[in-house]
């Protein structure tokens, strides 16, 4: 039953990192992450059905720096998940496979989903003060 002669299967460590490549392990990780997220905003919505105490309780966490640290990373999780998910919609119909449009939207999504968040939290902070 030993067969030593099999081929192994490649691992990271034999890949070259690619920009598309890098980008689509951070697909799924803020994918992953936007579950977690999604919890953290059950849980403020429960907070704020249960009463004004607990919910008071859950929006000093928010609002703490951890807190606040939190939300902007899923903020970012979302724009980069959303924009990114873009992208795959254009490759599914077959467009922009080819290496340097690949790259260039890459690229382009990274900094978006930076400049989408700091717009998304400027808003907030001039509406609604910080």
């Amino acid at each position: 039953m030993a067969s030593d002669n099999r081929p192994l299967s490649p691992h990271l460590q034999v890949h070259r990192w690619y920009l598309t490549m890098a980008m689509s392990i951070l697909h799924r990780a803020t994918g992953a992450a936007l579950g977690i997220g999604s919890i953290l905003l059950a849980w403020w919505l429960i907070a704020a059905a249960t009463g004004p105490d607990y919910f008071a309780l859950v929006q000093g966490f928010f609002a703490s720096i951890l807190g606040r640290l939190i939300l902007f990373g899923f903020t970012w999780a979302l724009m980069y998940h959303m924009l990114s998910g873009i992208r795959h919609l254009f490759w599914d119909t077959g467009l922009g496979f080819e290496l340097d449009t690949a790259r260039r939207a890459g690229i382009a999504v990274l900094v978006l989903s930076v400049l989408l968040t700091l717009v998304a939290w400027g808003f907030g902070y001039s509406v609604l003060g910080g």
